[in-house]
């Protein structure tokens, strides 16, 4: 391990340009090295706040000086961590410096995962719960000024827009809504945690059938649905079953994603449903297949092959609709409209 640590310091500082050091789990520099005025605590708080947060993290000590830092691990134990300190911030041109120093925080960060040297699997488990706080956070702003008369308001304010981003395979949008849902839920099953598990659960029955409809396997999420359910019974506080549901809503997701043999019937149908939901809007057929899941080139043979005729039709403006119209009955349709019975 100290060869390959050892190789490791000497390849991130010749790529990176920063010199780079080993610390014990208490922040003390590994091989002789004498501490900085910022102290071995402060060290040790580097790679602390990215097992905080699971991404590495520029700090400044109270000298004005930064440092990064990534932990040291052997399965979920930190033995130490591999810091940066000592940077001077005030030399050159600050958005240029901060770039620099933020990439050189997230290279360490990749190179000792490419080196084995850190919990690759924990970091991101802790940048997920990173990210749910925050969008979970971002959520309760943006409701600040909303007002909903009850949790059954707030699921006919958000089901359609929720359902319609699962079908299109739309993770960002959906977690969005499932984030706007929660705060919604919380805010309406606050301490009655039998109460807040039921309209968890319920929710999920409707991304469930949202996946079924955009093509998931209704077997596969079923059983997801069972074994899932099973351990929601065993949840106690709100944060588990917020965990739980954004966990319900991945999985659901991935149900869509991984069985990619749809049968034809079912995307053509996500097809037509986007067609008939933006029917108001101008359509092309690019937009149409990538709400079905496709390509343009395959979704157009698959309409030829089901319907016999292209996607190629619609009226863009009245004069072009006048002239195809007299083509086939041989007047305009104003006249048509004064001889009609």
């Amino acid at each position: 391990m100290t060869g390959t640590i050892s190789q490791f310091l000497r390849d991130y500082s010749r790529e990176s340009g920063f010199h780079a050091i080993e610390v014990d789990a208490a922040g003390k520099a590994r091989g002789g090295i004498r501490a900085a005025k910022a102290g071995d605590e402060w060290r040790a708080a580097l790679f602390r706040e990215a097992i905080r947060w699971g991404e590495a993290c520029v700090m400044t000590d109270d000298r004005g000086l930064a440092g990064w830092g990534i932990p040291l691990m052997i399965n979920s134990i930190v033995t130490g961590g591999i810091i940066v300190e000592n940077v001077a911030l005030e030399d050159g041109d600050p958005a240029e410096i901060s770039r620099r120093i933020q990439s050189a925080a997230e290279h360490l960060l990749a190179k000792m995962e490419s080196y084995n040297l850190t919990n690759s699997e924990f970091l991101k488990a802790r940048r997920e719960d990173s990210r749910r706080q925050r969008e979970k956070a971002e959520a309760i702003h943006a409701l600040k000024d909303r007002l909903y008369d009850g949790i059954r308001d707030l699921y006919l304010r958000e089901e359609a827009g929720l359902l319609a981003a699962i079908k299109r395979g739309e993770r960002p949008a959906a977690r969005e809504i499932i984030n706007r849902v929660l705060v919604g839920i919380y805010h309406t099953a606050r301490s009655r945690p039998e109460l807040l598990k039921s309209l968890a659960l319920e929710l999920v029955v409707v991304m469930s059938r949202a996946a079924v409809e955009a093509g998931a396997d209704p077997a596969g999420v079923l059983g997801c649905n069972f074994e899932s359910a099973t351990a929601l019974a065993g949840l106690s506080d709100e944060e588990e079953v917020s965990r739980w549901l954004s966990g319900m809503l991945e999985r659901v997701m991935d149900a869509i994603r991984d069985n990619r043999q749809f049968p034809n019937a079912v995307l053509l149908g996500r097809a037509v449903a986007y067609m008939e939901e933006h029917l108001a809007e101008p359509l092309d057929r690019d937009s149409v297949a990538r709400a079905a899941g496709l390509s343009g080139s395959h979704f157009s043979r698959l309409i030829k092959e089901k319907t016999g005729r292209t996607l190629d039709c619609g009226f863009e403006d009245q004069s072009y609709f006048s002239r195809v119209f007299k083509r086939y009955s041989g007047v305009t349709p104003r006249a048509y409209r004064e001889t009609a019975p």
